[in-house]
């Protein structure tokens, strides 16, 4: 077990209970199609409605749940929207024995558990800083999406593996199961937030709120410059993604059954990546590394049209492989730079804002790719959808991302006025960077009741230069 993991309880049962979600997740986007096709006898467009729904949540819900994150605090909402989903889950397989299951009742369970998971994903990007020392954030970061990585692989091909002995719907249990593991461990975490400043709690409605996390996304260069690239990015990404499984099988010639290995073996690119963001932003800088992840690895996609039958299929695993190396790796260095970067107090509005730009295109990418298919065969849409994965990243090297070694760590100066002007101005930085220093006490006074070998925020900077920024 590694340094962090070992010597800090509470991340450590984070780690557990994020990992668990993610391997139900994974035989959850296995097992729900499954169910809708084989219990419920769905046509195409329900099953793709039902896919739908788990991102649409963000689109309706998720800007008012920033504001919600940022108003209250995270673990009892994470605590609620684990409970939720837990019973969402466990509900499938007890209605499907009674015969009450339908299409209707499944595609509510799709958007009910689509929204607990805006409030969980949302309300734990925020949490983490709080939890975690400055000089501890980055590992934190690679931990936890390299082992989602890995929980997505482990989960796919567990998932089919459970359909196949079970059932499609049996195999939804899976789901509640990992949701009780990361109900447990979160309830045995013993660091508590703060109480909100009730500064912060003065009468505001929510439409300002909202705008004021807007203004945090578009205004400064830095978030604006992200958030642009990944709404580009996902578009392609989800482009091509949408009809690999098809271009396989009809353009590559692999039988079915092959597919799902050969998209696992991809896979393991994400794992590499989590492991290779840290080391190359330590020697390179955090810029420099992020432009290598998302230009240079991602640059690999180019192979994924090229693939052919027999040995020829290699080149799409070398392709995914460096695709999903490249986008792991390049979300590590962002959310450190956010949770860096971002008054603690404006976080939850910043990853909803975001996110809500960023997973708006995944359906318009879908849609493309298919569409793109259709017309120009499935060769060629996939050379114009994988060409846009590197193209993307263009919008990186022509910013201040691409002129600097190191993605700046703290809002102060004209960044800070920029980032804030149309909201509080400098008043209200000053109120959330006194907010971060009392976090910062009450972390360092809970220490002492903490087990041996754990460690909170480090106010003092006992741990050099990456606490002192």
């Amino acid at each position: 077990m590694s340094g962090l993991l070992r010597r800090h309880r509470d991340f450590r049962l984070l780690w557990c209970g994020e990992t668990a979600g993610k391997f139900g997740a994974a035989v959850t986007t296995v097992a729900m199609p499954l169910v809708a096709v084989s219990t419920l006898h769905a046509s195409t467009f329900a099953v793709g409605l039902l896919s739908a729904c788990g991102w649409l949540p963000w689109l309706l819900i998720g800007l008012p749940v920033g504001v919600w994150v940022d108003r209250t605090r995270r673990r009892p909402l994470m605590l609620g929207a684990a409970g939720l989903s837990l019973v969402l889950f466990a509900a499938v397989p007890v209605l499907a024995g009674y015969g009450g299951l339908s299409l209707g009742l499944l595609i509510a369970v799709a958007l009910l558990a689509g929204a607990a998971a805006v409030v969980f994903q949302t309300a734990y990007s925020a949490y983490l800083p709080g939890l975690l020392a400055p000089a501890d954030q980055a590992e934190g970061n690679a931990k936890l999406h390299g082992s989602a990585s890995a929980a997505q692989i482990a989960g796919q091909g567990a998932g089919g593996l459970i359909v196949q002995l079970a059932g499609a719907v049996h195999a939804l249990s899976a789901q509640a199961a990992t949701f009780l593991v990361s109900l447990l461990c979160l309830l045995r975490i013993r660091h508590r937030e703060p109480r909100p400043d009730p500064r912060d709690r003065a009468p505001r409605t929510l439409v300002a709120d909202i705008a004021e996390g807007l203004r945090l996304v578009t205004g400064d260069v830095w978030f604006r410059t992200l958030t642009l690239f990944g709404a580009a990015s996902n578009l392609a990404l989800m482009g091509y993604q949408s009809i690999a499984a098809v271009f396989l099988v009809r353009e590559v010639g692999l039988p079915p059954g092959a597919v799902g290995g050969l998209l696992a073996l991809a896979g393991t690119g994400g794992i590499a990546g989590a492991f290779l963001a840290r080391r190359a932003a330590e020697r390179f800088g955090t810029a420099r590394a992020m432009l290598l992840c998302e230009l240079g690895l991602s640059g690999t996609a180019l192979l994924i049209p090229l693939a052919a039958h027999g040995a020829g299929a290699l080149l799409y695993v070398a392709g995914s492989f460096g695709v999903c190396a490249g986008a792991v790796g390049g979300n590590t260095l962002k959310a450190g730079f956010q949770q860096r970067y971002c008054p603690p107090a404006l976080l939850g509005r910043l990853i909803a804002g975001s996110s809500f730009l960023n997973y708006g295109t995944l359906p318009l990418g879908a849609l493309l790719g298919g569409a793109l298919g259709s017309a120009l065969g499935l060769r060629t849409a996939m050379w114009i959808m994988t060409a846009g994965v590197p193209l993307a990243a263009l919008i990186l090297l022509f910013s201040p991302v691409g002129a600097v070694r190191d993605l700046p760590v703290r809002r102060t100066g004209d960044e800070g006025r920029e980032g804030h002007r149309e909201g509080h101005g400098e008043e209200r930085l000053a109120e959330c960077q006194e907010e971060r220093r009392e976090e910062c006490r009450s972390e360092h006074r809970a220490e002492h009741q903490e087990e041996p070998g754990e460690r909170g925020p480090d106010p003092e900077g006992r741990d050099g230069a990456a606490a002192r920024r």
